[in-house]
């Protein structure tokens, strides 16, 4: 198969599936030509628990989406999640030296800023500038070009376990795939399904997935705070598996087939057969079972997740509300139920601002991939993280030659 310069593939290791999106960039336009999924094995909450399982499922998802596509993939955007995630804000102050504000001066201020303290067994994985100050004008996005004396950077840092990502890049490594970058999955989402003005006025978006939710809460066109709860659609199977005691295989399928969140929205003459384990019989029982159990666990799930908002002091930021994407959020009466918790309208957020296989794609459990791709394609040009660099003279030397060269 031919290898095309203009391809971009967003490979999302879920812990329920694996997803690879390939997607052909033709100037500003993202036409998206394959797709492959398979089922993941080797994940549980995000993180990877078995590594061979793991690059068989990559493996088989990037050949379905290379035969989809007519395309060799090598390399991909990964995206990462998982309760080892955490995020905070820092700023940095410098003075500036010319006499107006260069890209350097903006490369300098965001080095100053995350010149933070950070324990040995966490990996940066994203550093993203949130605004620039000018000699206390605030609220500026890009300050080169610029008069100023004094500039200062609020950036926001988003790390995660060395080991957790690791692991991550180990397996596409030994699915013969290279990775260009390690993409925080809520960062990718919101790429592929909210609109500039919703990322300018605020809102919170909540992708859920099997082994997680990840919250990140988008105003003035960046991101302020994300948050992985370690809660998902797997917490609900396994919640059927247990009050239907029903096996955990049956339990999955009658949550896609039956599921809904909202138990006074069923009709309480409808009926469902479980099937019985261990050769018992199956049983029928009321659909309306199944509300009982899903409402109380959802509602928890948000609950957490407003938890969380309000811990910050960011709960009045989500002005123009809420926006539920990954797999879980496909559920009955989701949305219904996020309206109630948060008390801000609510929608299901499904990819946009692609062409191409829209209407396969046209589901929120694809938002990460397709976002994955998104960024890709928008941050290609830029220095690539690769979290193989582990070795900390390499990168001082690197650092050592780009200011050498800078200065010659």
């Amino acid at each position: 198969m031919a290898v095309n310069e203009n391809i971009v593939v967003g490979l999302d290791i879920g812990t329920t599936k694996i997803c690879a999106v390939v997607g052909e960039v033709s100037g500003d336009e993202i036409n998206i030509i394959g797709i492959g999924t398979h089922p993941s094995i080797g994940l549980r909450k995000g993180v990877v628990v078995d590594i061979e399982s793991t690059v068989e499922s990559i493996k088989k998802a990037v050949e379905e989406a290379e035969l989809m596509a007519g395309c060799e993939i090598r390399s991909v955007y990964a995206g990462i999640a998982g309760g080892h995630i955490t995020s905070f804000n820092s700023r940095g102050i410098i003075a500036v030296k010319g006499p107006e504000i260069t890209a350097v001066d903006v490369e300098r201020v965001i080095d100053a800023a995350r010149a933070v303290a950070i324990p040995m067994d966490r990996e940066v994985i994203h550093v993203l500038p949130q605004e620039y100050i000018v000699d206390d004008q605030a609220g500026i996005q890009n300050p080169v070009g610029m008069a100023g004396v004094r500039l200062e950077a609020k950036i926001h840092i988003i790390t995660g376990a060395v080991t957790s990502a690791h692991n991550l890049v180990k397996c596409a490594n030994k699915s013969g795939l290279d990775v260009c970058d390690i993409v925080l999955e809520s960062l990718a989402s919101g790429e592929a399904v909210l609109s500039p003005e919703e990322r300018e006025l605020g809102t919170a978006l909540i992708d859920l997935g099997g082994g997680t939710s990840d919250l990140a809460i988008f105003a003035r066109k960046n991101i302020r705070h994300t948050f992985v709860l370690a809660l998902g659609g797997n917490n609900l199977t396994n919640d059927i598996a247990v009050g239907l005691r029903a096996p955990l295989s049956e339990a999955e399928k009658i949550k896609k087939k039956y599921g809904a969140c909202v138990t006074r929205n069923i009709n309480p003459e409808e009926i469902i057969e479980v099937p019985g384990m261990g050769g018992r019989k199956a049983r029928k029982l009321p659909r309306q079972i199944l509300g009982e159990i899903l409402e109380p666990r959802m509602e928890e799930i948000f609950e957490l997740t407003k938890r969380e908002i309000i811990r910050v002091g960011m709960e009045h930021v989500p002005a123009s509300g809420v926006v539920l994407t990954g797999g879980t959020a496909i559920l009955e009466g989701t949305t219904e139920i996020a309206e109630a918790v948060f008390s801000l309208p609510t929608r299901l957020g499904t990819p946009t601002g692609i062409s191409g296989l829209v209407d396969v794609v046209n589901n929120p459990m694809y938002a990460t991939g397709v976002g994955l791709v998104l960024y890709g394609a928008k941050n290609q040009s830029e220095k690539k993280f690769r979290i193989r660099d582990r070795n900390i003279f390499n990168r001082l030397v690197a650092r050592m030659k780009r200011w050498f060269k800078d200065v010659l």
